[in-house]
């Protein structure tokens, strides 16, 4: 039995860089960008439980351990969105090596191309919805949590920003191939529903890292 290829989550950052700079397809963007999707969650996680237990902030508490419990989810789902998304490029390639040498032959290898190009939208496309609700998190914490630590969390949402739109590159090249025009308009028009939401939610982060301060608990 073949041994099983190692998680990206498995490796140090030294290993993941060096396999990132190497000459091989994978990983590529959309795993980096998966990557540093989940280094902005786990820096709101930092951020929340830098606040949970401290009586300065226990109005925000629910504010917080929710951010927590959010940050947590994204940080290993985007972990794992990082292998998914090498093993969709990876089945990709091997469709586009597809002998070609007949119509048959054409016929199989453009439905495999398709179905693999979906699959390769999919995955970024994933890595960008989690990323949005990212951003809506650390967004919310703002103002809401740990004041010290205020300039992590927009860090946390600049990360989170480059991640979507890393991922968002991916899902732009890839759309063209997949064959299904309703599918492609569809998806075209949700990704750019979401980055528009994210700048949007990006700058207000910077304008309140910059007002400074504590805000209003949210409405129970």
């Amino acid at each position: 039995m073949a041994d099983r290829a190692p998680s990206f989550a498995e490796l140090t950052l030294d290993e993941f860089s060096r396999q990132l700079a190497s000459d091989e397809p994978v990983p590529g963007g959309g795993s980096a960008s998966a990557l540093a999707g989940s280094m902005a969650a786990a820096l709101l996680a930092m951020v929340a439980r830098l606040s949970l237990g401290r009586e300065k902030y226990a109005q925000y508490a629910s504010t917080n351990q929710r951010g927590l419990d959010v940050a947590e989810r994204a940080r290993v789902r985007l972990l794992q969105l990082a292998d998914e998304d090498a093993r969709a490029y990876a089945a990709f390639a091997a469709a586009m090596k597809l002998p070609k040498d007949n119509d048959s032959e054409k016929a199989a290898r453009r439905s495999r191309m398709q179905a693999a190009a979906r699959e390769a939208s999919e995955v970024p496309l994933a890595i960008v919805r989690e990323c949005a609700v990212l951003l809506e998190e650390i967004e919310t914490l703002v103002g809401r949590s740990n004041t010290n630590a205020i300039s992590d969390l927009e860090v946390g949402a600049r990360l989170s920003a480059a991640a979507a739109r890393g991922a968002a590159a991916n899902v732009f090249i890839n759309l063209p191939m997949v064959g299904d025009e309703r599918y492609t308009g569809a998806t075209s028009a949700e990704l750019n529903g979401l980055l528009s939401q994210i700048e949007r939610t990006v700058a207000s982060v910077g304008q309140r890292v910059v007002g400074g301060g504590l805000r209003e608990p949210e409405p129970a």
